[in-house]
Parts: C-alpha cells; structure tokens; sequence
C-alpha cells in the first residue's frame, strides 16, 4: 500500500507537469461553463423540464471530462510509457506491475473527480447551480462511467503502436462523440438524427445516466445506461487483459 501511495503521487505530479492533459481535465470545462452560462444564463427552461442550461451542463461536462481522461489522457500516457521504454524499466523494479496499473487508474480518477469539483464549485458560485439528485448516487454513477471509460483507454493503449497514433485515433474517436452524445451540445438543441446516432455512443449513456441521477431520477429509470456501461467496463477489463504490452 505504501508502495502504491509512493507511485500514485509521482504520477499525479507528472500528471499536472503536462499542460495539455491538465487544460483539458481541469480548464477546458469552466472554459465551457462560462461561455454557454454568459450567453443562455441559467433561467428555467421548458425544454430542459424547468432546469437551466447550467443545471442539465454541469453533469454533461462531467461526462465530457470522463472521456477526456479515459480516451486522451490515459491512453497517451501509456502509450508514451511503454514507447520510451518506461513501462518495461517500471515491470523489473520491486514495484508490482498491479501497482503501476492501478496508479494510473487512481491519478486519472482523481484527476477527473478535481475538474467535476471545480465545475460544480463555479456552477453553484457564478449561476445558483440546481441539483436535485441523491450525492451518492451522482458519485456511483461517476464512478461507474470513470470506470467504463478507463477500460477502454487501457483497450486503446494496448493496440496502439506508438504514442503519436494513440494521439491521432484517440481524438478522432472522441471528439465526435464528444458533439453527438451530448457531452458539449444538450441533444434536445440538435437535430433528431444526431439523437438515432448517439444511441451507440458509449458517452451518450454517460452523460444521460449523470443527467439523470443528477436531477433526481433513479436507478431503475436507467438501467440501459447501467447496462451498457457495465458491459463496455467488463469487455475494456477483458480486452485489455489479453492485448495489453509493457514493451513495443
């Protein structure tokens, strides 16, 4: 445990030395809060059911951020360490190669959990940010969809050959998923075939899960997005564990 401790906080301060993973964890969703918050404030809505733009926002970019660290962070940082030899250097050392995976999956999570906190912080601060929900549940939900995300970022690492691939492909799966799930955009603001494609994207289940639970629906109103998301988290575990490398 102390060993895991030890790594875990080297890696979270390599984490915030890289200034692209930490803008787009940290910076890059207020970024967005405070845009779309200027522009359509937080008045009551009919078309979000009497919540405002800020209210059904926030858990989206949760969302947004959870596919950020799983689908971009994550999967280039182990795609670097294994192309520069890192992984391979960390696998001979006393430390045990569960402890260097769990690491990362604990800096990542944190990570996420301190941009979702500074969404909600400036949301409540800056525009009386509404929530209805149940806090555990709101967090078993971010855990789930963390989770689910990790796994396919472990998925993505594995079988990518070089860190600068790993780039390339994670940003074209994720950005388009990021506009058609709505993560950045409401749904209910795009058009009605925009809604019929983001049924297959895994973040759309992510953001309708947290938006629900957010505004105080239950566990029983969204058993497909659980199911889904448990079902992306046990294949990314499966998949990852048969393709994953410590060296190129």
């Amino acid at each position: 445990m102390r060993g895991l401790i030890k790594y875990t906080w080297t890696e979270m301060k390599l984490f915030l030395r890289e200034p692209m993973g930490a803008f787009f964890t940290l910076a890059f969703p207020l970024m967005m809060l405070f845009l779309f918050g200027s522009i359509y404030g937080n008045e009551p809505s009919a078309i979000f059911n009497g919540y405002g733009t800020v209210d059904i926002s926030v858990p989206a970019y949760t969302a947004m951020i959870i596919g950020t660290t799983g689908i971009l962070n994550l999967t280039i940082t182990m795609a670097t360490y294994r192309e520069k030899g890192i992984l391979r250097r960390l696998r001979i050392t006393p430390v045990r190669p569960q402890v260097i995976l769990i690491a990362q999956v604990v800096v990542m999570f944190l990570m996420t959990l301190a941009g979702v906190l500074l969404l909600v912080l400036a949301g409540k601060l800056v525009y009386d940010l509404r929530f209805d929900g149940n806090a555990l549940s709101v967090a078993l939900g971010f855990t789930l969809g963390s989770l689910s995300f990790f796994s396919l970022g472990f998925v993505l690492a594995s079988v990518m050959p070089n860190a600068r691939t790993a780039q390339v492909v994670g940003m074209v799966i994720f950005y388009p998923m990021l506009f058609l799930s709505g993560a950045g955009m409401p749904l209910e603001i795009l058009p009605e075939g925009v809604g019929k494609i983001s049924t297959y994207l895994p973040l759309t289940h992510v953001v309708t899960l947290l938006r629900g639970l957010w505004t105080g629906e239950v566990w029983s109103q969204h058993m497909t997005e659980v199911w889904v998301l448990l079902g992306v988290l046990l294949a990314g575990v499966l998949i990852s564990a048969k393709t994953f490398r410590w060296e190129s």
